[in-house]
């Protein structure tokens, strides 16, 4: 089970929610370095591990009430090539939190080094109607509150569970 922590732990990075990723084979190209689509893969699961150490259970949230996340917007830049078996710090913050967006300033690092930042914009949507939706209050809350802090369990936010089954592993789409 790969290590869950909050961290400023890289030189020049705002506090926030890092995930270890390894990279495996199937993440590097004919030249063994990742190819570049990978990294969105990278903070998708981090993304997703950021909101389970929230508390939010994401199918739970869509089945008790319809809500979703989408990702509506990426912006990348590439720094340093990461290789097979290199394992990437993956550096979460929100730099912007809407009535019914996040913006996510996300970084991967390698020991010391930065890789590749990629801004992500993911809205929240009804998912009958795919139209734009607020994000419910408990999510907001627990998305101010930050990973590891402990409130009351209400719709699709539960007490924070540090389970998974590897580095690689995401459920949901954020």
């Amino acid at each position: 089970m790969p290590a869950m922590k909050l961290s400023a732990s890289q030189p020049g990075a705002e506090i926030g929610f890092t995930w270890p990723v390894r990279v495996y084979y199937e993440d590097t190209d004919a030249g063994g370095i990742v190819f570049y689509a990978n990294y969105l893969k990278f903070f998708e699961r981090a993304r997703t591990e950021w909101l389970r150490a929230c508390g939010i259970d994401q199918r739970r949230l869509a089945d008790e009430t319809g809500a979703l996340f989408i990702v509506s917007s990426t912006a990348m830049d590439y720094k340093a090539p990461a290789r097979l078996d290199d394992v990437i710090e993956v550096v979460s913050r929100i730099a912007r939190l809407g009535r019914a967006s996040v913006d996510f300033a996300q970084e991967a690092w390698r020991d010391g080094t930065l890789l590749a930042t990629g801004t992500i914009r993911v809205g929240c949507v009804d998912r009958d109607a795919l139209r734009p939706a607020a994000i419910p209050a408990p999510v907001l809350a627990a998305l101010r509150r930050g990973p590891g802090i402990e409130a009351p369990g209400t719709a699709g936010v539960t007490q924070p569970t540090v389970a998974n089954s590897g580095a690689n592993a995401s459920n949901g789409t954020t």
